[in-house]
């Protein structure tokens, strides 16, 4: 490191989080002033809150200019507000983290002492999820094994979009405009030097999460089959596999009718078989289809995110090619 004063940008995409913002801001405060041979910028994206989030982050920006405010048109989810302040961010390293405070902001010391030891993404890994059902840490768990399985390892278990990546980093995922996008994936994509801080995420401290079961698992599904082909290999395999099974079965169905005559004649088990099938192939083509709904919405081209208003920031190349603002 040199002597230089560094900028670091802390991008925070918050969506109805009217009760976490001040707190936010006056965590996020007391780092920055601890952390006195940095400079710091605060990117709070609104995204489309319908309770009073934008007021609370207006009312931190007058306190605190550090403190920023990115306004989106429309809710675009986690993925598209970490996206969209990655597009703003000017910083030599970002912070991405969530607005609920189940991100410590504290754990920004120990990001930028790895950064300094030559780290260009320092990520948390989430040792215990606390506050959280059993039905939530169950599908975390389930997630994270199968993307790690189908991405050969290049997604880690258990760890949480909260990170520090260098600028060489967040920039070259900027210009990655793909339309389906899982930012934890396209981190583990590029590559870089990268390491993980172990550590417990804390329990919400105000506010009702949006992370439910069926946005989770839809998040969750994308993400896989944007970054892995292998369900798609999985099905040629399972045709193949079935196939010969069934050839085989065959062959044993022929010898006895030979030998013994006709082997069964339980239609239901008939019924069944042919349930099972189309079961199986229903199973397939949905797997196909949504293979097929993304490169859906990669055709449209339709931009990651749309500005409504920016508060203390000025528009970049970068922020100008994904909004229509």
């Amino acid at each position: 490191m040199t002597n230089e004063r560094k900028l670091i940008s802390i991008i925070v995409p918050a969506y109805n989080e009217q009760d976490n913002v001040e707190e936010l801001a006056r965590r996020l405060a007391t780092v920055f002033d601890a952390e006195t041979q940095y400079d710091f910028e605060a990117i709070l994206v609104e995204n489309g809150s319908v309770d009073r989030t934008f007021d609370e982050a207006l009312s931190a920006h007058e306190r605190d200019p550090r403190i920023k405010v990115l306004q989106l048109s429309r809710n675009f989810r986690m993925d598209g507000g970490l996206t969209a302040g990655m597009a703003h961010a000017r910083g030599d390293a970002a912070v991405l983290m969530a607005a609920d405070l189940q991100d410590p902001p504290e754990l920004i010391h120990q990001f930028l002492r790895k950064w300094e030891e030559g780290y260009e993404i320092v990520y948390q890994i989430v040792t215990d999820r606390q506050g959280t059902g059993p039905i939530r840490r169950m599908n975390s768990q389930l997630f994270y094994w199968l993307a790690s399985r189908l991405t050969d390892g290049r997604i880690p278990r258990n760890v949480s979009d909260f990170r520090l990546v260098d600028r060489r980093v967040y920039e070259t995922v900027n210009v990655m405009q793909e339309r389906n996008r899982f930012v934890r994936g396209l981190f583990a994509w590029v590559g870089f030097s990268s390491i993980g801080i172990e550590h417990a995420r804390a329990p919400r401290t105000g506010g009702v999460s949006g992370a439910h079961t069926f946005s989770v698992i839809d998040l969750a599904f994308k993400g896989i089959f944007a970054h892995s082909y292998k369900p798609l290999r999985l099905i040629s395999l399972f045709g193949l596999m079935l196939s010969g099974l069934s050839f085989l079965a065959i062959i044993v169905f022929a010898i006895r009718f030979l030998v013994d005559g006709v082997p069964f004649a339980g239609f239901g088990t008939i019924v069944c078989l042919f349930l099972l099938m189309f079961g199986f192939l229903f199973t397939m083509l949905g797997i196909v289809s949504e293979y097929v709904g993304l490169i859906y919405e990669e055709v449209k081209q339709r931009p990651n995110f749309v500005v409504r208003r920016r508060v203390g920031i000025e528009e970049t190349d970068a922020s100008r090619a994904g909004t229509t603002d």
